[in-house]
């Protein structure tokens, strides 16, 4: 399992050993180090306190404070490689001048510290190199010629900086690349937790409209055939003992009715099967060209197949079968709009003259559409009820004049309702045509 950025973050601290060391390995390799360099320095102590005349108990205590001085490489590596060159002059301390070295280019020093103490230390070996062969030589007056001296101090002190130096640069390269991209992938993971959460927002979203946009289509297929339906049975209620024929054409008018309403809800309802298809997500993952493609579809069809204006003249028709005066005026010539213009006219028309039915039975009713270039235009106007015809009952959501605003509006639209001086109520709506007509 790996382990993402905020879990990095949150165990950073219980990784930690001691003082400055991050691991208990870090603190075991160089206690390790320290002790060798120790020793090393100590036997080293010995031959300087004889060159120098000191007590050889001094020369090894002060080849072990020098050498243990490496225990402190990773907190302060320039002390570590200042105490080496200082100690070069005595041969001693050759092990804490390499890990010095290499640990001071890995580091995050500025690099002129680093050039500048790889200088003195080569500088300083070079020195001591000269100055022992160069003894070496002069006690063998017949051993080779002059440059061998300097060339091979060079070697020496090129032998004993370079490769640590090299290396450490190296390593802390590597370091930082590793960090970098380490950081550059937490970033990475952030972005794709936030578009992640973003996505998720956006796919609840369409999830919403699309749940919206079909509660009001199937409000307006429903509620306009079942409205009729309750009028005209309750007309057959009233005329069965008097008039049976006219109560067998209302049946089979309320019949009709019924079968249209479940042919529209079927036809619906495969829309809405069709668009669960696509909007199913997988789990673990955020469906949102799915949603978007199922609310696309499910538009594209019901679009397509839905209600026409040319339909409008049947609709008002089936109003005066249930009773209603209705009057239709069109202005203009009929032309191709878009699918979802006409749509929308249709059903404002049609849950203009539901609302009659529900609101204002006996109310005389007048609709108007007009055909323009850019635009159609229909009002639905109704005077005031009778006050003899029956009220049929019906329920009331309250939220179709919400959905034909939320219609009209959201192709661009105007919408206007309210009531009229005469007692009536009154609805407007402007379309603009949409551009894909036909």
């Amino acid at each position: 399992m790996t382990a993402t950025g905020a879990d990095r973050e949150a165990a950073g601290p219980t990784t930690r050993g001691y003082w400055w060391w991050e691991r208990r390995r870090g603190v075991a390799l160089d206690v390790g180090l320290a002790l060798v360099s120790a020793v090393e320095c100590a036997l080293e102590g010995v031959a300087f306190a004889g060159d120098t005349g000191l007590p050889v108990p001094l020369g090894v205590l002060f080849g072990l404070l020098a050498g243990s001085v490496l225990v402190l490489r990773r907190r302060w590596p320039i002390a570590v490689v200042l105490v080496s060159i200082a100690t070069t002059p005595a041969e001693m301390g050759f092990l804490m001048g390499i890990v010095g070295l290499y640990t001071l280019a890995a580091s995050d020093v500025p690099r002129r510290i680093t050039v500048a103490l790889t200088g003195m230390t080569l500088v300083g070996t070079f020195i001591v190199s000269y100055v022992r062969l160069r003894q070496s030589v002069t006690d063998h007056a017949e051993f080779g010629p002059l440059w061998y001296v300097p060339v091979v101090s060079l070697f020496m002190s090129l032998g004993l900086t370079a490769p640590s130096v090299l290396f450490g640069l190296y390593v802390g390269a590597r370091r930082r690349l590793m960090e970098s991209l380490r950081e550059r992938a937490d970033s990475l993971e952030r972005e794709l937790s936030l578009l992640a959460d973003r996505a998720e927002e956006r796919a609840e979203w369409a999830r919403t409209e699309e749940r919206t946009r079909i509660a009001r289509e199937m409000h307006d297929v429903v509620a306009h055939r079942v409205s009729l339906m309750v009028v005209h049975a309750a007309a057959l209620q009233a005329v069965a003992p008097k008039d049976p024929a006219k109560a067998v054409r209302n049946a089979a008018l309320v019949g009709d009715m019924g079968r249209q309403a479940l042919t529209e809800l079927r036809e619906m309802l495969g829309v809405l099967r069709s668009g669960d298809a696509l909007v199913a997500p997988r789990a673990g993952q955020v469906p949102l060209a799915s949603v978007g493609r199922a609310a696309a579809a499910a538009a594209a069809v019901v679009a397509e197949d839905g209600p026409r204006l040319r339909e409008v003249e049947a609709l008002v028709a089936q109003s005066r079968e249930a009773g209603m005066t209705v009057e239709l005026s069109v202005e203009g010539e009929l032309r191709p709009y878009a699918p979802e213009v006409e749509q929308t006219a249709y059903r404002v028309v049609q849950e203009a003259l539901t609302n009659v039915h529900k609101h204002a039975a006996g109310a005389k009713t007048r609709v108007r559409l007009a055909y323009r270039g850019v635009e159609v235009a229909m009002q639905v106007e109704n005077g005031p009820t009778d006050g003899v015809t029956a009220d049929a009952g019906l329920p009331s959501g309250g939220n179709g004049l919400v959905g034909m605003r939320e219609r009209v509006l959201g192709l661009g639209g105007v919408f206007v309702s309210g009531p009229t001086d005469a007692g009536g109520f009154r609805v407007s709506a402007v379309l603009p045509d949409g551009g894909a007509a036909g």
